[in-house]
């Protein structure tokens, strides 16, 4: 019940630079952790622009955004097709959920409201294995 993404962001240097940390990373980063990547190699970007870029990938499918507890927004690339998260609250690991009950809600409520193209996103949170040893 996910609407398709929408086309492909237009390819800049800078969204190039952006794109290249955002491929050797494997963890979620904040737009400021990448804007200062992305300076530190020499690249001269505005963090508005890192901003920019970002909003737009993840409108296009193209990286995935998480919000940490305090609000602030972190992505890392979208690896895969549509999917949800689970975030420890403590140490902040995330691991892709595989969540076909919300996917069966998600079409019942698009098929009984009426209402079409229907989007949604699932962020679950708690505390991991590790966190509650350690």
């Amino acid at each position: 019940m996910t609407p398709e993404p929408t086309a492909p962001v237009r390819m800049t240097r800078q969204r190039r630079a952006l794109d290249a940390i955002l491929e050797t990373t494997d963890g979620f980063l904040s737009a400021q952790d990448l804007h200062v990547r992305l300076r530190s190699g020499g690249d001269r970007v505005a963090l508005a622009t890192v901003y920019s870029q970002l909003a737009k990938m993840a409108e296009a499918g193209e990286v995935d955004q998480i919000r940490t507890e305090a609000g602030e927004a972190l992505y890392r690339r979208c690896r895969s097709e549509h999917h949800h998260h689970l975030r420890c609250r403590s140490c902040g690991l995330v691991e892709e959920l595989d969540a076909p009950a919300v996917e069966a809600w998600a079409g019942e409520v698009a098929r009984t409201s009426g209402w079409d193209e229907i989007a949604h996103s699932v962020e679950v949170t708690g505390i991991c294995p590790s966190c509650q040893r350690g």
